[in-house]
């Protein structure tokens, strides 16, 4: 099965030079706690309530002129549509990560796979159980 198949499709998205309150007010709006940061049809990053709180309230910015740039995440994990889901899933469990950007080969954001679509679409409670634990190891755990 391939990763097209169970992405979720019409992604919501920020841009860079956006307020983090335009960000915030999106995330709110859609129930997310997580955007991709694209120009155009490049991603540059992800922001997320946390990167919010964390980069930005945390050290008492400003969310009404600090823009998106200035707190998201500027790596992106990601993966390819026509990818198999268990290598999804193995990404996913190595890089301790619960949603993945879905790109195409013209490297154009297409969806975003969750765990939830991993656990709902593809009905492979292993494959599930076993993403979800890798995911939630903590970090100092999973070293040797």
């Amino acid at each position: 099965m391939q990763v097209r198949e169970i992405m979720s499709i019409g992604v919501e998205f920020v841009n860079p030079d956006a307020t983090l309150q335009d960000a915030a007010d999106r995330m709110r709006m859609h129930d997310l706690g997580f955007l991709p940061v694209c120009d155009k049809e490049r991603v540059l990053g992800v922001i997320t309530d946390r990167d919010i709180t964390i980069r930005a309230t945390a050290e008492g910015r400003d969310g009404e002129v600090t823009t998106v740039r200035e707190a998201m995440t500027d790596s992106a994990i990601f993966c390819f549509e026509d990818d198999d889901v268990h290598d999804a899933a193995r990404l996913m469990r190595d890089r301790q990560v619960r949603r993945l950007l879905v790109l195409d080969h013209s490297q154009r954001l297409v969806g975003i796979l969750s765990l939830g679509d991993l656990a709902l679409a593809t009905r492979d409670e292993e494959l599930a159980g076993q993403t979800l634990e890798g995911v939630s190891e903590p970090a100092w755990a999973a070293q040797p």
